[in-house]
């Protein structure tokens, strides 16, 4: 490792220690740490998508240090350090480039790709095979990612088997179908909330299923809109504040007509310079 690295995890050996470390970092376990990980990918993400470097360079940081504290627990629990870490993934990553590490050949990303989800796929396989069940071509996919990021790639996993629409616009007949059930289930007097769920579950599944039909990402999607929604929303807080004014006092129609300035400002500074002719 470099010193760099031998300085993290000397860090932390000291944060965790039970003579003079941090009380916090302490008592720690990977469960109560989980969260945090998750956080801190989730900050990496947000500083890439908003091209930041320094921040980036802030984030990746966090992350790190993340992956060390994990490695420190397990070390203390005599389970793997971060060296065992290091060592496994660098295995792993040459056994999945044999482009690159061996004898195959793969010229272009997409070939790489064809290789990687094959030997993925035989090794799924093989623990099926040893777990004495039938194998799934859904075998693999993680039940902890975000639901929207699990739903696509279950749907990915079922497009490999033939297992889907041929085109964008039979997806979005499957959208129209799913929002009239959720109709019909919102419109029942008694309103079975489970129901009701379930139904607005498959509307979602079936809009990421549009979504990757259209080699968009959902999450990417979603957060460009949060962040669309939250720059749009304060606007209209900022321009009713001017006017000596709380948003919590101001009408649904004051609201969507300042938003509806908002957007059209917004549309005019985003439009394209025509070049002369």
């Amino acid at each position: 490792m470099s010193a760099a690295i031998d300085r993290l995890v000397a860090v932390m050996a000291r944060l965790r220690d039970p003579n003079g470390g941090c009380p916090w970092d302490i008592e720690q376990n990977f469960k109560t740490i989980a969260p945090y990980t998750l956080e801190e990918t989730y900050e990496v993400v947000d500083a890439i998508e908003n091209g930041d470097p320094q921040a980036i360079k802030d984030e990746l940081g966090d992350l790190l240090f993340q992956i060390v504290f994990h490695a420190q627990m397990g070390r203390e629990a005599g389970l793997f350090d971060i060296d065992q870490i290091a060592n496994h993934v660098a295995d792993k990553m040459i056994e999945r480039h044999p482009h690159v590490f061996g004898e195959r050949d793969a010229a272009t990303a997409s070939a790489v790709l064809v290789n990687w989800e094959s030997d993925k796929a035989a090794k799924r396989d093989a623990q099926a095979k040893a777990e004495n069940r039938t194998p799934s071509a859904l075998d693999g996919v993680t039940a902890a990612l975000p639901a929207a990021t699990r739903a696509i790639k279950l749907q990915k996993r079922a497009a490999r088997v033939g297992f889907d629409w041929s085109n964008p616009a039979d997806v979005i007949g499957k959208i129209r179908e799913e929002i009239a059930e959720l109709e019909t289930e919102i419109k029942d007097s008694e309103k079975n909330r489970d129901a009701i769920e379930d139904e607005m579950g498959d509307v979602l599944f079936a809009t990421v299923n549009l979504a990757r039909h259209l080699d968009v990402d959902p999450e990417t999607a979603l957060r460009r809109t949060n962040r669309k929604f939250e720059r749009r929303f304060r606007a209209i807080e900022t321009r009713l504040a001017a006017e000596g004014r709380n948003i919590a006092d101001a009408s649904l129609d004051e609201m969507e007509r300042i938003w509806d300035e908002v957007k059209a400002e917004e549309k005019r500074q985003n439009k394209p310079i025509s070049r002369p002719t």
